[in-house]
């Protein structure tokens, strides 16, 4: 996991099928700018995205987060991003798995997750300040396992890892992140709430097929 933008504008996974590539660059987006504010440049791809109108709420977010990116500037979202989602002790959304689980940060839900990761291979970027629960991680995270995964027939593993650490408490955060006064951030709250109930509504029947728990190797 990493504090850079994990994110090419043109990127496509090009070894997955076109609709994991589609899911890993949406999960790999959407870290990217909880990560930090947009530089000029990832506005302008937003505000250009051109959105199949199929009457899905997901679609009709996308449309609504291409409307903000169209009017905003850096500077305004670069304020904005630190008001909503860092301020000087803590933004107006604390977006962490702790926080929203158990109320507080550094809690069990980051111990559970830490050794999660450690049973995947996965560690913490030295170059990031972050706890590995905030939510941008998780994204790359789940980014990462899409990618990784070679089986189209087999998600598994990005299921259990969905429903045991992002489902409890993701489409929360992003609700909230919807009702914050910046367009842009309550848009890209709204993206961030459709897509996860889509994603909940396709991992969670995968999940079931299979105990819920990453388990560690035997030696």
């Amino acid at each position: 996991m990493s504090d850079e933008t994990p994110l090419s504008h043109s990127t496509l996974y090009n070894t997955l099928p076109e609709e994991r590539a589609l899911r890993a660059d949406i999960y790999a987006l959407i870290a990217a700018l909880l990560r930090q504010a947009p530089e000029a440049e990832l506005l302008e791809w937003l505000a250009a995205l051109e959105i199949e109108r199929d009457g899905t709420r997901l679609a009709a977010a996308w449309q609504g987060l291409a409307d903000a990116a169209a009017v905003a500037t850096p500077e305004a979202l670069e304020r904005a991003h630190f008001r909503h989602l860092v301020g000087v002790i803590q933004g107006e959304i604390t977006p962490y798995a702790s926080w929203y689980r158990q109320g507080e940060l550094m809690e069990t839900a980051l111990v559970e997750l830490r050794q999660d990761l450690k049973t995947l291979g996965i560690e913490r970027s030295e170059h990031t300040r972050d706890p590995e629960d905030h939510l941008a991680a998780l994204c790359e995270v789940m980014a990462m396992l899409i990618q990784a995964d070679m089986n189209e027939t087999d998600e598994r593993e990005q299921a259990t890892f969905f429903v045991r650490h992002v489902a409890p408490w993701a489409a929360d955060c992003w609700g909230d992140l919807a009702r914050v006064d910046t367009p842009f951030y309550a848009a890209l709250g709204e993206v961030g709430s459709a897509f996860m109930e889509s994603e909940q509504a396709r991992l969670r029947a995968v999940a079931s097929e299979a105990p819920v728990r990453i388990v560690e190797p035997q030696p």
